[in-house]
């Protein structure tokens, strides 16, 4: 690998990515593959909405690395089978050594399912979310120029909270909106670069 004078690194294939891709063979085969793409289905969104904040304090890449065992803990992220977790469900998991046993960010997740479903006499969470697309996104050239928060971000994160959401704030808002394209802040001399087909360059 070799490291460009653009922000980005040369990866062994001849294509360049932005640096956190090479963390290990799933980060790089995540962000080749799924990072940036768009997400607009309830279940796709309430996944990733809910692996955002277990992410909270900790690397994506461990949480990547568990997203098998939180798809099996919680019933494929089916909405409405975990609305349905009780107190027998909270000690389950809290004892699952193969997710985040918090459980702060466990119950939050079980609530967040409740208004997940809540949500859906008023338009859905993925209009909720998508609402809050910006005009234009970010065109980062190098690492340190790629945003950590916005002012789109704090509106939905505003939002979901609202809506009784938890351990949403703006930052980890901002992670949902880069990992489901509705802002591309891949480098832009990234091979990836527009791959979620919705920023023009």
């Amino acid at each position: 690998m070799a490291h460009a004078h653009d922000g980005t690194v040369m990866g062994e294939d001849g294509l360049a990515r932005t640096p956190w891709a090479y963390g290990s063979e799933m980060m790089l085969r995540y962000y080749d593959q799924e990072w940036g793409l768009p997400v607009t289905d309830e279940r796709g969104l309430f996944e990733r909405l809910t692996l955002e904040g277990f992410q909270s304090g900790l690397s994506w890449a461990t949480i990547l690395a568990k997203r098998e065992n939180f798809r099996a803990a919680f019933v494929g992220f089916d909405v409405d089978a975990v609305a349905a977790f009780d107190d027998a469900d909270v000690e389950r998991l809290l004892g699952d050594a193969g997710i985040i046993r918090h459980r702060g960010k466990i119950t939050a997740a079980i609530g967040n399912a409740r208004a997940t479903k809540d949500l859906r006499a008023r338009g859905g969470l993925a209009d909720l979310i998508w609402s809050h697309r910006p005009e234009d996104t970010p065109r980062p050239r190098t690492v340190d120029e790629v945003p950590t928060r916005s002012a789109e971000s704090e509106a939905l994160a505003a939002s979901l909270r609202r809506e009784g959401f938890r351990f949403v704030g703006p930052t980890t808002a901002y992670a949902l909106m880069e990992a489901v394209g509705m802002v591309d802040t891949h480098l832009m001399a990234s091979h990836r670069r527009g791959a979620s087909g919705l920023w023009p360059d």
